[in-house]
């Protein structure tokens, strides 16, 4: 019910300020009320939705919406119009992952090291579009994680859901011949304690990737 209705608000099925009709959402996905009641607390948690006396339950605007809550993120991510958040995600990417590369040089330990190692060998000519996302994920997060800046590293979560939703588009489209060589010159100069090319190679990586979404957009794939 939460993914139900949190989807329906999200997607502007149900407008902001509208109000929700508690008896036709049971009727609708045959459950409980007191279903219906712990889905709306949850939604209202995340920012979604209120109650009021003699209103009841009703749509917030986005304005008051959570955004960074985890939900949230991948129901706009899967959503049509999520291109839009994808520019966000980028220029997000953009601020912080340069510098959580540049952070990893100076602080990465041997053991970290060959976590990014292990994440890139998990792709090989037979490699799927899943095993290269996953791997991909891997590598990010495991940047991140080498930062050891714990603000970072918290960040890993808005970006992982973003990235997912992201690699879901680019892989699926056949970009994976491009995939190893500009995550391979990150590793390198994380692995060669040298942060101003890590954050460099951070940065064409993801500018790489920028210019893979835009020609999936012009083919009209988003």
């Amino acid at each position: 019910m939460v993914e139900a209705i949190g989807r329906r608000i999200v997607s502007g099925k149900e407008a902001p300020g509208s109000t929700l009709d508690l008896d036709a959402l049971e009727i609708t996905y045959d459950v409980s009320k007191t279903v219906v009641r712990e889905a709306l607390k949850v939604l209202a948690a995340k920012g979604l939705v209120d109650a009021r006396p003699k209103r009841g339950t009703f749509v917030r605007s986005r304005s008051q919406w959570s955004l960074l809550d985890p939900d949230l993120l991948r129901w706009q991510f899967e959503e049509p119009s999520g291109s839009g958040l994808l520019d966000d995600l980028y220029e997000v990417r953009i601020i912080v992952e340069p510098a959580g590369a540049r952070l990893a040089a100076l602080r990465r330990t041997e053991e970290e090291v060959e976590s990014l190692a292990a994440a890139l060998a998990a792709v090989d000519e037979q490699a799927d579009a899943e095993a290269i996302i996953e791997a991909d994920l891997a590598f990010h997060r495991q940047l991140l994680e080498a930062s050891h800046n714990e603000l970072l590293i918290r960040m890993e979560y808005i970006i992982e859901i973003g990235l997912r939703a992201r690699d879901v588009l680019v892989h699926t489209e056949g970009h994976r011949d491009d995939f190893l060589p500009p995550h391979q010159a990150v590793l390198d100069a994380v692995r060669r304690a040298d942060p101003d090319g890590a954050e460099r190679a951070m940065r064409q990586l993801l500018e790489q990737a920028a210019k893979d979404e835009q020609q999936i957009k012009n083919r009209g794939g988003k």
